[in-house]
């Protein structure tokens, strides 16, 4: 038997904005996410300007010491999907 799960809801982490109404706000007051980089050293590379996620705390949605062995983009995928089951009101 095939069981299909469905989660009507939305969770944002992106450069001008994390969680969906600051996102959206964003997107309506035409805020750029793009910014110079700051998280390397751009000298040998020939890009300076990213779309960095600057204000992102795993802990506000992980357990410390689990986030602490997470890589970033598992911490977001964590994060954006606990912002989706809530935003869906399934938690």
């Amino acid at each position: 038997m095939k069981r299909r799960v469905v989660i009507t809801g939305v969770g944002v982490i992106a450069p001008n904005g994390i969680g969906k109404d600051n996102f959206w706000y964003a997107l309506k007051t035409g805020r750029c996410g793009i910014k110079k980089i700051s998280f390397f050293d751009t000298s040998d590379f020939p890009v300076k300007i990213a779309g960095e996620v600057r204000d992102f705390n795993p802990e506000e949605f992980i357990e410390k010491k689990k986030a602490r062995k997470m890589a970033r983009f598992s911490q977001f995928a964590v994060a954006c999907s606990k912002m989706a089951l809530e935003d869906a009101g399934l938690t």
